[in-house]
């Protein structure tokens, strides 16, 4: 008896495994979340959840800083297209010290660099596309000034220490199979199908994602050693020849701020 006893314990003081655990990490402790301040950081950002999540780099991993909710944005889900469409964008953007603006109209904030390669593949028009305060949105993400704070203080604190460029991965909603079942009928599905590439690696391996657009569409780029070299894996909804063009061959940044 005292054996089962035993065995019901151990099973209720293992950690849960819910739904939502195996893409959603739990905020780092306010000790941990300073001595963060000053690492590589990363975002992501999900219209739907209306969430941002701000991670800083710990060892070989990104852990999750805080989770923001985000007091507004415009247009509903689906990528920004043209110029006083009102819409927020969606896809994968790189920023650096030079998006930073702190004397910003809207209190402070981080332009987002659309339009993005892939973006001007497509047509799409656009500028100063903004994550910044004030809870005011026409096409940009609104925080709160006080949730805006933290997350400049922390970018400009990861560049002041070395890091180049910051990645913000712009979702429509968790990228979940179950979701994307959910909105299968939508006109943006296969827009959208391209952006769960992205989603899976981090959740697998707490890394963002190197994105790339190949044939006008975005494509993952991980490293893969295979015989000793590094060689580099292309992971795409699209068709396969759209895999055999390298689009992290230039030099150039992937983004472009216009």
């Amino acid at each position: 008896m005292s054996r089962i006893a035993l065995l019901f314990a151990m099973l209720f003081s293992m950690p849960m495994i819910t739904a939502c655990s195996a893409s959603e990490q739990v905020p780092e402790t306010p000790v941990v979340k300073q001595q963060l301040l000053g690492s590589p950081v990363y975002i992501q950002i999900f219209k739907e959840e209306r969430k941002l999540e701000l991670y800083a780099k710990m060892g070989n991993q990104f852990r999750l800083v805080n989770t923001f909710p985000i007091c507004n944005y415009s247009g509903g889900l689906g990528p920004k297209r043209r110029e006083g469409d009102f819409k927020s964008p969606e896809g994968f953007y790189s920023v650096d010290a030079r998006h930073l603006k702190p004397d910003s109209k809207y209190y402070r904030a981080i332009n987002i660099g659309f339009p993005n390669d892939y973006d001007r593949a497509q047509g799409y028009s656009g500028a100063y596309l903004m994550i910044h305060g004030e809870c005011k949105s026409i096409g940009c993400y609104a925080m709160t000034n006080d949730y805006m704070d933290e997350i400049y203080r922390y970018v400009e604190a990861a560049f002041a220490y070395g890091q180049s460029r910051v990645n913000i991965s712009i979702y429509p909603f968790r990228m979940t199979e179950k979701n994307l079942q959910r909105h299968r009928s939508s006109s943006y599905a296969s827009f959208w199908r391209q952006l769960k590439p992205g989603y899976d690696y981090f959740v697998k391996n707490h890394q963002p994602p190197m994105m790339g657009v190949a044939n006008g569409q975005y494509v993952l780029g991980k490293p893969l050693m295979a015989s000793g070299q590094a060689t580099t894996l292309f992971a795409s909804t699209a068709e396969p020849a759209a895999a055999k063009t390298n689009p992290f061959s230039a030099s150039q940044p992937l983004t472009v701020v216009k």
